[in-house]
This record gives structure tokens, sequence and C-alpha cells, in this order.
């Protein structure tokens, strides 16, 4: 339920970014999403399709990339990705670690139409 809200200023944003851009609708979004940040797709798109009716944004393309959770020694600087098995640095075998990727939500690009001739524009955020 939480992605509501998310959607929500996922719609504000891109229609205030459009409008400063002199925007006639939005095409496309681009959302970089961690795996541990438990926002799930599917969620969003559906949320999506019901708010942004009667919107500039009606009918944009959400895409959704998914980055893998990485993890940072915290004693030997070592970036690695996560196990299933252990959280230990496969370098110096510390347990001494924080997330280093994998728990962002962002969106990182908004395609809007700016003219009668179709003409995409990206604006990144």
């Amino acid at each position: 339920m939480h992605e509501l809200p998310i959607t929500q200023s996922i719609l504000e944003i891109s229609l205030r970014y459009a409008e400063q851009a002199g925007a006639k609708r939005v095409t496309d979004l681009h959302l970089v999403i961690g795996k541990l940040s438990y926002v799930v797709d599917d969620s969003v798109q559906f949320y999506w399709d019901m708010i942004a009716k009667g919107t500039m944004a009606e009918g944009a393309i959400l895409h959704f990339q998914r980055v893998p959770v990485e993890f940072l020694c915290l004693d030997c600087s070592h970036r690695y990705p996560v196990d299933d098995e252990t959280l230990a640095c496969p370098h110096c075998q510390s347990t001494r670690v924080k997330v280093a990727s994998g728990d962002e939500f962002r969106l990182e690009s908004i395609d809007v139409e700016t003219s009668d001739t179709s003409d995409v524009n990206s604006v990144e955020k």
C-alpha cells in the first residue's frame, strides 16, 4: 500500500517538470529501484494507471530498472554483490559491511513531447 503515495509523488514531480519544459505530454518515466527498497513494480504501475488518468501523463510508459544489492566492506573497502549464503566480505572475511547499492529509489528521467511534431525530449532528474 505504500506504493500509492510513492506513485503520487512520481506523478507530481513528472507533471511539474513537464510543465516547466513546456510539454504537451509525458511519454516515458525511468525509475531506478534497488532490490532492498521493497517497492513493487506492478503496484506502482497499477496506481499509475489510475491516478495519471486525465493528466498530461496519462498513457506514459513506466520503465523500471532494478539495482542489485552490493555491500562495501568497512575494513578493506572491497565492494561486492550480496551472496545468499553469507554477508562476509569475500576479500577479507570481515562482517563489518554496509549497503553500497540496492536501497535506492529515484526517478531517473522523464521523456516529454513538446510540440505538434511529436518531438520527445528527456528531462533528467
